[in-house]
C-alpha cells in the first residue's frame, strides 16, 4: 500500500508542476501584458485566442503548443501549433514463469502523465499571426 501512496504523491507532483495557468503566464510576462488592448487582455485572461493574435499572445493565453507543424500551400508557408487533452494513466500486469527446477511471478503498477490523445486545438500562424483557430466540438 505503500507504495501505492508514493506513486501518486509523485504523479500528482509530476501533473501540477506540468501545468501552468493563464495567470501564472501574464504575472510572468506582466510589462508584455500590459501593453496589449483591453480586449486582448481580456481574452487571455480567459484563455481564449483570436484571429490577428501573435505567438506571444497564443502562448500567453494557451500556453506552448503539444506539437508544432510546417505547412506548404500555394499561397505560401505557414506554421501550425496542436494542442491535445491528455489525462493520467494508470496500469497493473502481473506476470508468471518457470525457469529450471523454479517458478516466479511477479507484478508492476504504471502510471503516465498523458496517454494517446486527439488534438483539440490547432492555430495556424502565417507571418506570425493567426489567421485560423480550429477547435473540436
Amino acid at each position: 500500500m505503500t507504495l501505492i501512496r508514493h506513486a501518486s504523491i509523485l504523479l500528482m507532483a509530476v501533473v501540477l508542476t506540468a501545468c501552468s495557468s493563464a495567470a501564472t503566464r501574464i504575472s510572468d510576462q506582466q510589462n508584455t501584458f500590459d501593453a496589449y488592448p483591453a480586449d486582448v487582455q481580456q481574452k487571455i485572461r480567459a484563455g481564449q485566442i483570436d484571429v490577428g493574435f501573435t505567438q506571444d499572445q497564443v502562448r500567453m493565453a494557451v500556453g506552448e503548443p503539444s506539437r508544432r507543424y510546417t505547412q506548404q500551400t500555394t499561397v505560401g508557408e505557414s506554421e501550425v501549433w496542436a494542442y491535445s487533452k491528455s489525462s493520467p494513466t494508470f496500469s497493473f500486469g502481473l506476470g508468471a514463469g518457470t525457469f529450471g527446477s523454479g517458478i516466479g511471478g511477479g507484478a508492476g503498477v504504471g502510471t503516465s502523465t498523458g496517454g494517446n490523445s486527439d488534438d483539440t486545438l490547432r492555430v495556424t500562424f502565417v507571418a506570425g499571426k493567426v489567421t485560423v483557430v480550429e477547435r473540436t466540438k
